[in-house]
């Protein structure tokens, strides 16, 4: 149902030893929407997006995907996802093919399948990598050959960490009409971004997370007003709710100075 919760975070902290990665997050995402975290490295961003997909465990807290605890029900979770990392680590030493049946088997998906896996292939032209070893495939092939799997079972809902580092541009292209089509069928994307350009041109709504902590949330037009940034484009706007303008204006004019000399 458009507009229901698909994914609930409430309070969210995660402890690494005595530092914070995650101060306190709570958010929503709701099906027929793209859900944008945009922070810089360091922010919090993939910590938290773990979590929801159930590979680390809240230090406190509550995530619900669909109304399901990661925590107390990770593989019901993970059938209801399909989540993209930001770092790739597949199985080098499978070729394609053979990471495809692994992955479809773990999902317990029959041969039916592989007509959506060969459109995917085909749409991000690897089909010619189909028998060859991932170990072997450039970083930007792995990217797609993880798109991919994430894809392969429809699920619901879509975790992406930067997922469109390494594509090129008809790659990419293709990637957000896919995410688009997947929200125009009620699904939900939660995607995790540095990039101030992408993240205004895909996303329905932005929750900008900083220090682990997130500061606004809304759409670009909502942010813009919290910034008092009525034209502004996304940058000023996270410069201005993240205070570090005037710091940003202060070094670009210690480097002007430093060039002149």
């Amino acid at each position: 149902m458009k507009n229901s919760v698909m994914i609930s975070v409430k309070g969210l902290v995660k402890y690494y030893g005595t530092m914070r990665g995650v101060d306190g997050v709570s958010f929503e995402v709701r099906a027929g929407e793209i859900y944008g975290l945009l922070g810089p490295n360091g922010a919090g961003k993939t910590t938290t997006l773990k979590i929801i997909a159930g590979l680390l465990k809240p230090t406190a807290g509550e995530v619900r995907v669909m109304g399901i605890s990661p925590v107390e029900d990770p593989v019901a979770v993970k059938k209801l996802i399909g989540y993209v990392p930001e770092e790739v680590v597949l199985y080098d030493s499978l070729t394609v093919m053979e990471f495809f049946e692994f992955v479809a088997s773990v999902r317990g998906l029959d041969q039916s399948v592989w007509s959506w896996i060969n459109t995917l292939m085909k749409s991000f032209e690897i089909m010619q990598y189909m028998y060859t070893p991932i170990g072997a495939l450039s970083q930007g092939t792995k990217q797609k050959v993880a798109i991919i799997a994430a894809l392969m079972h429809k699920p619901k809902i879509l975790i992406l960490d930067e997922p469109l580092k390494g594509l090129d541009a008809r790659s990419a292209r293709i990637f957000k009409e896919l995410m688009q089509l997947h929200i125009k069928n009620n699904g939900a994307i939660l995607f995790s971004t540095h990039i101030m350009d992408i993240a205004e041109s895909i996303c329905t709504r932005i929750g900008i997370i900083y220090n682990g902590k997130i500061l606004a949330e809304g759409s670009v037009e909502d942010l813009r007003r919290m910034a008092n940034e009525p034209t502004g484009d996304l940058e000023e706007v996270f410069l201005a709710l993240t205070r570090e303008r005037e710091e940003v204006s202060h070094i670009i004019e210690e480097l002007r100075r430093e060039l002149s000399r």
